[in-house]
């Protein structure tokens, strides 16, 4: 064998070793890696567990609970008393609704008067967001009384109680910039300035909820009773 044939031979064997080494180390690294993933997961399990057996947590978690048991107990009871929804009343209920809860909104309207039932559909919307306040509606061709005893002359009439005493009123669109198109939400905006409603939390509110709709509705509403006149 020519001494170029021997050098050539030798060459090839150490860079064979060379290799045969690196493919070595490659998957000791690998290896390596795979048991730091895995004692990284185990450690991020006991600490999970530790979190779990947390005293702290375990009572900050509990109080959570109770706090919306006792929200849905509350909502529950103010339900059996009429809230959460618009109902019509008459003359001789009156006094037993107006004085049977905290807050009531109290609406004297006429049958026939178009702005009248604006007022129904926006506080028909309001009714079941705001479950705190009674929303109720009294003919006031039929509660005559009531009428003159809170002397009451231009209708809508909206007026406001706390705790059976009349505490403010809305009168026509006043309040509302005199125009027949205002939304839900500019309405509840003043209720809610009267404290006779409370605002909803930033996760149950949204401004543009129902103002399209509800004007939407109003007009539909207002067109179909002009068409079966």
């Amino acid at each position: 064998m020519d001494p170029d044939s021997v050098k050539s031979t030798l060459s090839n064997l150490a860079f064979g070793n060379v290799m045969a080494a690196a493919a070595r180390d490659y998957q000791k690294e690998l290896l390596a890696q795979e048991k730091a993933q895995t004692s990284s997961s185990n450690n991020q399990e006991v600490d999970l567990d530790e979190l779990m057996d947390d005293p702290e947590l375990e009572k900050l978690h509990a109080d959570r609970i109770a706090a919306l048991k006792k929200e849905a107990e509350k909502r529950e009871a103010l339900k059996r008393q009429g809230h959460g929804e618009y109902r019509e009343i008459t003359e001789g209920d009156f006094l037993g609704e107006v004085t049977g809860s905290e807050k009531v909104i109290c609406h004297f309207y006429h049958k026939e008067f178009y702005r009248c039932k604006i007022v129904d559909k926006h506080l028909k919307a309001l009714a079941s967001r705001h479950v705190e306040t009674k929303f109720l509606k009294l003919d006031a061709e039929n509660a005559p009384f009531f009428v003159a005893k809170l002397g009451i002359k231009t209708l809508p009439c909206v007026i406001l109680f706390r705790k059976g005493i009349a505490v403010d009123r809305l009168v026509g669109f006043q309040d509302l910039g005199g125009k027949d198109d205002f939304s839900t939400r500019a309405l509840e905006i003043l209720l809610i300035k009267k404290g006779i409603i409370s605002e909803k939390k930033a996760d149950e509110d949204d401004e543009d909820e129902y103002p399209e709709s509800v004007r939407r509705t109003v007009s539909s509403s207002m067109a179909s009773d002009s068409d079966s006149d």
